[in-house]
Order: C-alpha cells, then structure tokens, then sequence
C-alpha cells in the first residue's frame, strides 16, 4: 500500500486543497460570451465552494469579464479560506481571437479590471501568460511585462505572482525580478514536456498547475485509458486525475466544468490512490 499524498499545497502564502477548480468554461462557446445558463452557471460555483474546493482559476479575458462577474455575484463576500488566481497577458477581439496584451497600459488595466470584476482590492495571485507562441512556450525575455506586474504587486494590488506558458529559461530570469509562486502550463497524462520543470519547482516548494489536465478543447482519447478505467470502475478522466495528483505533491488540479456532476466526478478523484503497476500502464498511454 503506497502513502497516502498530501491533499493541500502551498499557494503564496496560503494552503489550498489540491483539487481547485478552473471558471473558463462558465462563459459561452470558445469561451466567449455569457454561459447558456447562467443559473446553472451559478450552481457549479456553489457546489464547488460546498465540496470544498478553495483555489479557483479564472481571468477577466474569459468572456471577457464574463466569469470574474460571475464569481463575484456568485461567491462575494468570499470565504477566508478562498484564493482567487487571475492571469493577465491577453485580450479578446469583436471575432472572439485571442491576443497578446503586454503593453504597460493593457497589464495595468487587466490587474484594475480584474479587481474590479472580481471585487477585490487585491487580487490574491496573478500569472502572466506568455502569449509567443500558443499553448506551447516559446522562448523570449520576459522581463518588461514582468517587471510592470512586479510594479503592481509593490503598490499593493497584487499579493503572489505567477507565470503560465512559460519555459525553464523564462522561469529563471523571472526569479530575479520578483517572487515566483506558481507556475501554469499545458499538462496533462499525454502530453509530459514539462516533466523535468515540475521536478525542479517541486525542490522550491513551487507550485505547479497544469491547465488542459483533462485535453482541454479536445479531450483526452485513448482506448487504454477506458479499459484501464473500467477495470478499476472510475471514469477514465478521474483516472487522469488521479495521476496527475499521483505526480507529484506540488501539481495543483483546476478541471474545469459547467455541470456539478462532472464538478464532482472531477473532486472524487482525490480520493483515489494508484498502484505502482497502473501508474506504469498510464506512462505507456501515448
């Protein structure tokens, strides 16, 4: 029988259970717009809260604004226990495109929006999100537009700093400019590239949160993963799950959904612990 892991992890200077929650699909189709069902919308954030989920991940360029207004409406006055992360380093156009927002004109203006959305006078953990290349990390100095968020958090709008689609390289020169708590990049049971990074940072005590833990807009698809999951009756994406956890102590999950089923099919994985032979099924899946 394997040790039972740690279930919270350090975030900043607050302790959050290891399974979160990520706000982007409450807004609309390609994460734009208002939800469908803005009820149902609502419903998600509240079970998430009951279940005891205490680390939610959102951004004000989600909708925009769509989901920061939601999660105030929703959840304000917030719980003490309650962390909020944001991210700043994109905007949306009229066309739903996604672009890059570094000036410091647009990361000011994101830091106040998402203050004001999410009405909070600080905003407790912002990542910048490098916006190089896509959902892969693309190698470029980080310095200007970090320095610009450093500024930010001196003034006192912004307690922790994270980052998010960034490079080892990039995670190194921004530790001589600020703190670094977080760090958020694409991860998940099939796509492994970071895994000598989250080794690293868990040496520092950092925390790491891959987003698309499931696939993302294009979901996990493996036959070996359903047969797996049957076998052991759990889904195949609280299988996922369950690795991730399995991973290593510093991953931090935020599965995203607009159902409470799925929300809490996606907290039971925590429950879950894997023998040494399924997790060495799991690393053959490709």
């Amino acid at each position: 029988m394997q040790a039972k892991r740690d279930n919270s992890f350090k975030l900043g200077d607050r302790q959050v259970n290891r399974i979160g929650y990520g706000a982007m699909q409450l807004a609309g189709p390609g994460v734009y717009g208002p939800p469908e069902n803005m009820e149902a919308a609502r419903e998600v954030l509240r079970a998430a809260l009951a279940a005891g989920v205490n680390h939610i991940d959102t951004s004000d360029f989600y909708g925009p604004h769509v989901t920061n207004k939601l999660i105030r409406e929703t959840l304000s006055p917030y719980p003490d226990d309650l962390v909020i992360v944001t991210k700043i380093g994109a905007r949306r156009d009229e066309k739903a495109n996604w672009l890059p927002a570094f000036s410091a004109q647009e990361l000011r203006q994101a830091v106040e929006d998402n203050l004001t959305n999410l009405g909070l006078q600080q905003l407790d953990v912002v990542n910048l999100r490098l916006m190089f290349g896509t959902h892969q990390p693309e190698e470029g100095s980080l310095e200007a537009p970090l320095s610009i968020l450093a500024e930010l958090q001196q003034q006192g709008l912004v307690r922790h700093i994270g980052l998010s689609n960034v490079t080892m390289t990039q995670i190194e020169e921004a530790k001589k400019i600020c703190n670094i708590v977080c760090v958020q990049n694409h991860y998940n049971l099939v796509h492994r590239h970071d895994d000598e990074m989250i080794d690293t940072l868990a040496a520092e005590g950092i925390a790491y949160v891959p987003f698309f833990p499931l696939g993302g807009f294009t979901p996990i698809q493996s036959s070996k993963l359903n047969d797996l999951a049957s076998r052991h009756k759990v889904t195949p994406m609280q299988l996922a799950l369950a690795f991730l956890l399995q991973r290593s102590d510093n991953i931090l999950l935020i599965p995203g959904t607009s159902s409470v089923t799925h929300l809490r099919e996606n907290l039971a994985a925590g429950e879950l612990t894997l023998s040494e032979e399924l997790i060495e099924e799991l690393n053959s899946l490709d």
